[in-house]
């Protein structure tokens, strides 16, 4: 646990190297004890977010066996108990053990680490459209937290923008479970379908197969819009083309382009209007 950015204290110099030193910078206190299990499985975490920052705050640890004083003015009734202090105020705070993400969330709302505004640094880039940019911020972001969701949905769209289906599907199928796992799924269909795009019949009897094709390849050169109206002008002639394929794939085209884009809306309308 050596580290100049982690440090034991008690009850005898809390007031210095918490609240005093939090003026400075944040200081996140970890109340804990030797015999409490899920204080063993937050505390790697805790310090290797914490050494991995560089000083951007101090990890405090409280043996609360040893400072009952301080468990009590704390308010502290079950370990792992962790309280983040700044400007000698106690600002934010949680119980028991948090998820990594949840945790680095945690910590990057006191002060954000240089690794965390890799993340911030994608996602700016991403509303931008600037996707080779964005998605080498998100990849040397992934490189540190390699199971980030936010991160690894970034790059996904990064990859399904600039039609690099067969990496973005790898990920895609190994995405972790998360509140962003819903809408990783519906991009499946667009990744596949650019993926197979080679094994497709070139010369078939179906009349909407060439537009089917041709939207599929617009896709893959990122050409959003243009696949989008294609795919929709065959949902107007067939609503369950290739077993509702084609629907997927729109819904995966909306996915990628994200809620903020000013197209999802009036394509979402017009999907609607077609499908109801």
């Amino acid at each position: 646990m050596s580290s100049e950015y982690i440090i034991n204290v008690s009850e005898s110099d809390f007031e210095y190297e918490v609240l005093a030193y939090s003026q400075n910078v944040p200081v996140v206190v970890d109340f804990w004890a030797p015999w409490c299990i899920p204080c063993r499985v937050l505390e790697p975490d805790l310090i290797r977010l914490t050494n991995e920052a560089g000083g951007a705050w101090r990890l405090a640890r409280v043996d609360v066996d040893e400072s009952p004083k301080l468990a009590k003015r704390y308010a502290v009734r079950n370990v792992p108990a962790v309280k983040a202090f700044n400007q000698g105020q106690l600002v934010s705070e949680f119980n028991g053990v948090l998820p990594e993400p949840r945790l680095r969330e945690f910590l990057r709302q006191l002060a954000p680490t240089p690794v965390d505004l890799l993340l911030e640094k994608g996602l700016s880039l991403l509303k931008e459209r600037r996707w080779s940019q964005a998605a080498e911020a998100f990849q040397q972001f992934l490189a540190e937290s390699p199971d980030h969701p936010v991160a690894l949905l970034g790059l996904v769209r990064c990859h399904l923008m600039q039609g690099h289906a067969n990496p973005a599907l790898v990920l895609l199928l190994n995405f972790p479970a998360s509140p962003e796992y819903n809408i990783a799924q519906s991009m499946r269909p667009l990744a596949e379908g650019i993926v197979h795009l080679a094994d497709l019949p070139e010369d078939s009897d179906d009349p909407l197969e060439p537009a089917y094709h041709n939207s599929l390849r617009l896709a893959a050169r990122g050409n959003i819009p243009a696949a989008l109206d294609g795919l929709l002008d065959i949902l107007r002639q067939n609503r369950h083309y290739k077993n509702n394929t084609a629907r997927q794939i729109v819904v995966s085209l909306l996915a990628v382009l994200g809620d903020d884009d000013p197209l999802t809306r009036q394509y979402r309308t017009e999907l609607a209007t077609i499908l109801f």
